[in-house]
């Protein structure tokens, strides 16, 4: 399997803060902008779709979108706070309780997690009909190769912490579960990373699903996949690539940072 050269690409470090309120900040305004960002690339549907930031302070308690309110609106300043009960401490408007059901059970079970994301995008919800695995046709899919999951117990509306918890029980260790006849979710050691890799997946969905429509997709072989996700599937390499995307909606929207 080929390994990166340690110096082929120059990836910047992850931000480091002076104070727990430094960092806050800097999760919150991910935070605002992921939701800016799903917006414009048509993930929302209604009031479905949230993402989640583990509070730096209070790592039982996470900030997320209040319910009702369009991502395109959603400022800093609107985002709420939860804690391990489900219950509001910050903020004036409610929680999806299928917001609390889901990330509740992941940022328990996973530690490393400080962001996921989930929305109902259109090709998403397309190929998670399937309830299969996407295949490593392409570089960018490759992100995924041997690190998503297929979640195939559809029931109804995640509303209970028990639906939440077998969905983080599916998702492991991995990155991405594709929630069959549902949509995707991605999880990240920051929330850039996970907004990414929720972009990305969608995007490797809707090339899926033309490629197969127009006849058979060439796979890439196993170890060329695996050595691909050493470049394109890292933490680092998730966050890095949502940075332009940051610098964009900041310049494009910048009342996301009030």
């Amino acid at each position: 399997m080929a390994t990166a050269p340690a110096n082929i690409f120059k990836i910047p470090e992850f931000p480091k803060f002076a104070t727990i309120e430094e960092e806050r900040r800097h999760r919150k305004e991910r935070l605002a902008a992921s939701f800016r960002l799903f917006a414009k690339f048509g993930f929302d549907e209604g009031v479905a779709g949230h993402v989640t930031a583990r509070d730096p302070a209070r790592p039982d308690h996470f900030w997320v979108n209040p319910f009702g309110m369009h991502f395109r609106h959603i400022r800093k300043s609107d985002l709420i706070l939860v804690n391990a009960k489900g219950e509001v401490v910050e903020g004036k408007n409610p929680v999806n309780a299928a917001a609390f059901a889901i990330h509740s059970s992941i940022h328990h079970a996973r530690p490393d997690v400080i962001a996921a994301a989930h929305s109902h995008s259109l090709h998403g919800k397309a190929w998670a009909s399937l309830g299969r695995l996407l295949d490593p046709i392409t570089q960018d899919a490759c992100a995924f190769f041997e690190d998503h999951v297929v979640f195939e117990d559809f029931t109804g509306v995640v509303y209970e912490t028990s639906e939440g918890e077998r969905i983080a029980k599916a998702l492991g260790n991995h990155k991405a579960a594709i929630l069959r006849n549902h949509g995707l979710l991605t999880v990240g050691h920051t929330v850039d990373e996970a907004a990414w890799w929720f972009i990305t997946m969608d995007r490797s969905c809707h090339a899926q699903l033309l490629a197969q429509a127009a006849g058979e997709p060439k796979l890439i072989a196993r170890e060329s996949a695996l050595g691909t996700r050493q470049f394109v599937g890292t933490n680092q390499a998730g966050w890095f690539q949502f940075q332009p995307l940051w610098d964009m909606i900041t310049r494009e929207q910048p009342d996301l940072l009030d």
